[in-house]
């Protein structure tokens, strides 16, 4: 039996039904210490106070960060999984699991579309510190390819990397976006006989639903037959994207977990066209559910699932690659949405689950993770 101790900021929805996963092992003891529980706190992001509809904190251990008992959580555990190592609280655990012997698995997001070094001093001072903290951990759970080029090209041997892929719960996805209510499209005011261009995730201009706006009159510039397009959430350009957007265009405001796989399935084309995007969990949403996507190339995602196959790729803030690539996928939509299911279906749980057991292994000599 390992016993594993995951040090992570908050309780994620994206990440609660993999720890489940994980705490039910035979090999393998979970608790993870959270920086913060939820609290009611606003959500910058969508500017509202968020809470999840999905269980957060059932099926595995947990307790809040202090770091009182810092000490003795880590030497009740064999192993220390570190999610990122931003704050002084994660340099904190990783320094104190080194003075107690105790190995480090780090998993984070970086890679350089969306989080470059920087130029001059100040990207060299970054790298130096990089290396300094990366040569304090004995292994590193990559979320992709990028992510794993990142860890490579700031000198981890690539025997240290083990593939963790950024997944969801794509089996809860399939089975709620196959019971979307028949009559959703008239509920939610959409025409009939209209294709659906669907953008979910925060209005902040980071993630350019404004380029999308631009995008679609362009590629769309008459209203008789055009798609429709529709907005899900909420935050800093609501405002001005709903005093922009004319006809034909939608805004759903924040919608929880159990209501974006119908959302999904209704869309023809699902388009997250964002700059310095980690990743994008969303596009594995939407491909669970069978719709084909447009991303950019800044979305660490695109680049291990998105391609002419699923969708398209772009340049963020191009607006006219996004306007063509709307035009080119809109007719395929169904093709490509097909092609997009069938592609996430190893892009899951078991596979991050089979890569943390490589690495429990590797570190502890338990082959496999188990005892």
């Amino acid at each position: 039996m390992i016993r594993l101790l995951y040090v992570v900021s908050h309780p994620i929805q994206y990440q609660a039904p993999l720890l489940r996963l994980i705490a039910a092992q035979a090999g393998i003891h979970l608790r993870v210490l959270f920086l913060r529980y939820p609290d009611g706190a606003m959500d910058p992001g969508f500017g509202r106070v968020v809470h999840w509809d999905v269980p957060l904190l059932e099926g595995y251990e947990h307790a809040r960060f202090d770091p009182a008992t810092l000490g003795r959580e880590l030497r009740a555990a064999d192993v220390v999984w570190l999610h990122g190592w931003q704050g002084w609280r994660m340099k904190a655990v990783l320094l104190a699991a080194k003075l107690l012997r105790r190995p480090v698995l780090m998993r984070g997001e970086n890679w350089d579309g969306a989080m470059p070094d920087g130029p001059g001093w100040r990207g060299a001072a970054k790298r130096a510190a990089l290396g300094t903290l990366f040569r304090l951990c004995r292994g590193f759970l990559a979320i992709g390819s990028c992510n794993a080029r990142y860890y490579a090209r700031l000198g981890v041997p690539p025997d240290r990397v083990f593939s963790i892929p950024y997944a969801v719960d794509n089996a809860f996805f399939a089975r709620h976006a196959a019971a979307a209510p028949p009559d959703l499209r008239a509920r939610l005011g959409l025409p009939d006989g209209r294709q659906v261009v669907l953008y979910a995730g925060k209005l902040s201009r980071r993630k350019h639903p404004h380029t999308l706006l631009a995008a679609w009159r362009k590629a769309f510039p008459t209203h008789e037959g055009r798609p429709v397009l529709v907005f899900v959430g909420d935050g800093e350009m609501a405002a001005e994207l709903t005093a922009a957007a004319g006809e034909d265009v939608h805004f759903l405001g924040f919608r929880n977990q159990t209501e974006m796989p119908a959302l999904y399935a209704l869309a023809d084309v699902f388009v997250l066209a964002a700059e310095r995007e980690a990743w994008g969990l969303a596009i594995n949403e939407a491909m669970a559910c069978g719709t084909a996507v447009i991303a950019s190339t800044q979305c660490g995602a695109a680049h291990d699932l998105v391609d002419g196959q699923v969708g398209a790729m772009v340049p963020p803030g191009d607006v006219e690659a996004l306007a063509d690539a709307l035009r080119w996928v809109l007719p395929h939509a169904q093709d490509l949405g097909g092609q997009a299911r069938r592609r996430i279906e190893g892009w899951d749980f078991n596979a991050d689950l089979k890569g943390l057991q490589q690495a429990l292994g590797d570190v502890t000599g338990q082959r496999g993770g188990s005892a």
